[in-house]
């Protein structure tokens, strides 16, 4: 069973910058389609940006030139780095594993929760 595992969230200011990592505890890493979303109180989850295998990025428009989402295929790592935060960025991020054919979503991780406040 894959586990995704989260790590790097917390409390930042306005302005700050946090990067997220998620770590893909499976064999085989580098055929998914990694990604993030978010879930804030009382909203819908939304996604905030995925990666393709081959490298392909997509992003939320509200995180577009403040957020970069990157992976490392050697270390099984996919990482959001998150720039420019705004209070409104304030929500549980949780890892995805998706399939690159199907687009399903494979596996989540426990989230890890991100507090833009001063």
């Amino acid at each position: 069973q894959v586990q995704l595992v989260e790590s790097g969230g917390g409390l930042v200011q306005p302005g700050g910058s946090l990067r997220l990592s998620c770590a893909h505890s499976g064999s085989i890493f580098s055929i998914y389609t990694m990604g993030w979303y978010r879930q804030a109180p009382g909203k819908q989850r939304e996604l905030v940006a995925d990666i393709t295998s081959g490298g392909s990025t997509n992003y939320a428009d509200s995180v577009k030139g403040r957020f970069t989402i990157s992976r490392d295929n050697p270390k099984k790592t996919v990482y959001l780095q998150m720039n420019s935060l705004k209070p409104e960025d304030t929500a549980v991020y949780s890892c995805i594993a998706k399939s690159s054919i199907t687009g399903t979503i494979n596996y989540w991780g426990q989230g890890t929760q991100v507090t833009v406040s001063s």
